[in-house]
């Protein structure tokens, strides 16, 4: 199995990455709530935008009426 990793500070591969995409985080900062990717040193956070591209986002309505929109991430790591 090829692993790329896109965080060496935690450990976080693209496909944990892709996996918390797929679970509707679609920001920097909710990809960092899901698993810590992109706290530390931040060199992995362009790597990380590049992997959101700048497709949209299914859960931002959600964030604009506040409602919760990453309950289940936490599950998925």
């Amino acid at each position: 199995m090829n692993r790329v990793y896109v965080c060496s500070c935690f450990g976080i591969t693209e496909q944990q990455v892709k996996q918390h995409v797929d679970g509707g985080a679609c920001t920097p900062r909710q990809i960092a709530s899901a698993c810590k990717a992109g706290t530390d040193c931040g060199s992995c956070v362009r790597r990380i935008q590049a992997i959101l591209g700048r497709g949209s986002c299914p859960r931002r309505d959600l964030a604009d009426r506040n409602e919760p929109v990453l309950a289940d991430l936490e599950d998925a790591a």
